[in-house]
């Protein structure tokens, strides 16, 4: 079939390839020009895709990449995998509506349109539909096909592969299931149809408030246990061993990505919009998840304090500034809050991520440097935010004159756990 993906990011790169290297012929489709040109040039900026398979699909033409919207004319099947961000807590479809309005010029009779973007059930045929409708002249269900197919992505994960996670799939009616269900059965060895797409969005938002809500539950439980004096490492170790009705959640600074800090406030957000109530454990496990690198400048502050030096002009090594372990990806993730905060104490921040390549995160709020013995040593304190691969953790527990383990991977008299 001739697809239209639309996003070139962590969702979408990695569908279009893989629905290359299947067989069909794909457009890939992005606004963002510098994204277009390194796509072009068979440069993959997703660590998901390897440049190698980038430039297979690439030179064989069944993958192609612009920001032509004429490019998109004639698609049997388009997906739409753009950002769905959070602006003052309010959803932003914006991204989903401009989307909608560019495929709907080119939609023609006998395609479909999939949104995998994460967003608040009743997405798919309250908005996208409409809109699909309005600018095509055509009417869904009869004219053409629609539904919403999650996006499942865990960059990093070397159990799961992308094509190895099981797929959901929901369509409009049975006949855009069904073509939905074939293309998505070409290329995952597993699909989930359900009955519709406001099953499909809601099953997406209860995966990440799952873990959103386990995750702030051991957070603040790690603020609370070590004043009790118990190790909180050892006890979750000790649950763990229960067999059944237990899942294995630790600490940590804080949440990232765009899944857990974001998602689950969609469903929160829509059920006071339709409702008028809150939806307490989402926005109770926000709070508690954004308030960690509170708590972990704050350990870093006492430690400091107990050694008789004060936290302004001190020097603070930040090690693992990505959201996840041994990913590249920085958006949302803790380590600028933490070294926000530090920066407000008057301390002097460093950073060192041997997974972001230099030139990347930009953004970021310290000064880079590689995690060198001559570096920890120098430090007054180091915070172990991520424990990336890469990292030589013997050398830092021999180095360093104090860490804030937050990972737990670190002993000795210098360490502290989070």
């Amino acid at each position: 079939m001739d697809v239209v993906v639309a996003g070139q990011g962590y969702v979408g790169l990695p569908l279009a390839v893989r629905a290359a290297e299947v067989g069909h012929r794909v457009v890939g489709y992005d606004v963002d020009l510098h994204r277009i040109k390194r796509l072009i040039a068979g440069e993959s900026y997703v660590e998901d895709v390897d440049s190698s398979r980038l430039r297979v699909v690439l030179d064989t033409g069944s993958y192609s990449a612009t920001a032509d919207a004429a490019a998109l004319a004639g698609f049997d099947i388009a997906v739409i995998t753009v950002p769905t961000p959070l602006r003052d807590g309010v959803p932003d479809l914006t991204y989903i509506e401009s989307c909608a309005r560019t495929l709907g010029e080119h939609l023609r009779p006998g395609a479909a349109v999939v949104l995998e973007s994460t967003t608040y059930p009743g997405t798919t045929e309250e908005l996208l539909l409409p809109i699909l409708e309005k600018t095509s002249g055509l009417k869904g269900g009869v004219d053409f096909l629609a539904g919403f197919s999650p996006e499942r992505i865990a960059p990093g994960n070397k159990r799961w592969s992308f094509d190895g996670t099981p797929k959901l799939v929901s369509g409009i009616d049975a006949k855009s299931l069904a073509v939905i269900k074939g293309f998505y059965d070409g290329i995952f060895q597993t699909t989930v149809p359900v009955s519709g797409p406001k099953v499909a969005e809601l099953a997406k938002l209860i995966e990440n408030t799952f873990r959103l809500v386990n995750i702030s539950m051991i957070n603040e439980l790690a603020t609370l246990t070590d004043c009790l004096g118990v190790n909180i490492w050892e006890a979750i170790d000790a649950a763990a061993t229960k067999p059944f009705g237990f899942t294995r959640f630790t600490p940590g600074p804080g949440v990232g990505g765009h899944c857990l800090p974001v998602d689950p406030l969609f469903l929160s957000w829509k059920i006071r919009e339709d409702l008028g109530v809150p939806f307490r454990f989402v926005e109770l496990a926000d709070d508690v998840n954004r308030h960690m690198p509170d708590y972990v400048v704050r350990r870093v502050v006492e430690a400091l304090d107990n050694r008789g030096m004060p936290i302004t002009g001190s020097r603070i090594l930040l090690l693992g500034l990505t959201y996840k372990f041994n990913a590249t990806d920085l958006r949302n993730s803790p380590s600028a809050r933490v070294a926000e905060l530090l920066h407000g104490l008057g301390a002097e921040v460093r950073g060192a991520d041997p997974n972001i390549p230099d030139g990347d995160g930009t953004d970021l709020t310290v000064r880079r440097v590689d995690a060198s013995p001559e570096e920890i040593a120098a430090s007054d304190a180091v915070v172990l935010l991520m424990d990336h691969t890469r990292f030589d953790l013997p050398m830092i527990e021999k180095n360093a004159p104090y860490v804030l383990d937050c990972r737990n991977r670190l002993s000795g008299p210098n360490v502290e756990t989070l």
